[in-house]
């Protein structure tokens, strides 16, 4: 009954020459959060718990952001996660594989509000989920926020995240995570499935 629910795990974000990667880099390098990411979703896999990625990507043009103001007017100005770019596919480290599900349709901050991912989660009888991914004050927060209003048990992993400064992301995870989900690092993430058989 448990789902880890990966957000933006995108060349754009993750890897060298990624539009947005320098922005994240530092963040990312502090809590070796792709790393940490890549060894949870392989221990979550072997538990059985279900792989969820959530990409978010624009037609050529990005004409569904019209907002001249925030943080998707610099997506569109930079066309980053153009759909069908290297940028926009989901980084090799953390790529699909038999058994997850991509979740199509993200063209906003929440996880959920453009997308069927709550149907997704729920047709696989998941009541629990682990976010992570990018950005840690932004998508990330926005799901948390959405998943616990929608009556998930929701578990935030604090070193699988990253923001675009080290400030934003501490102030996130201090102030903010512990309202809306259980705030959690990897290992002890990964323990608490070994110990509990209902986790998966």
């Amino acid at each position: 009954d448990t789902a880890i629910v990966c957000i933006e795990y995108q060349n754009e974000f993750t890897t060298e020459g990624g539009k947005l990667h320098d922005a994240v880099k530092t963040c990312m390098d502090q809590t070796s959060m792709l790393e940490n990411t890549v060894t949870m979703v392989q221990k979550a896999r072997e538990r059985g718990a279900l792989i969820v990625h959530v990409p978010i990507s624009f037609a050529k043009g990005h004409n569904a952001i019209s907002g001249n103001y925030g943080i998707l007017a610099g997506v569109k100005e930079g066309l980053a996660f153009e759909a069908g770019s290297w940028g926009a596919e989901i980084c090799d480290s953390v790529a699909p594989a038999e058994g997850d599900i991509v979740v199509g349709g993200k063209t906003g901050l929440c996880g959920f509000s453009s997308t069927n991912l709550d149907m997704v989660l729920r047709q696989n009888g998941i009541t629990k989920i682990a976010l992570c991914g990018f950005l840690t004050n932004c998508c990330v927060e926005s799901s948390m926020r959405s998943a616990y209003e929608l009556g998930y048990d929701v578990t935030t992993l604090m070193d699988c995240v990253a923001a675009t400064s080290v400030e934003a992301q501490d102030a996130t995870i201090e102030h903010n995570f512990g309202m809306f989900s259980r705030p959690m690092n990897s290992k002890e993430f990964i323990e608490t499935m070994q110990k509990d058989p209902q986790l998966a």
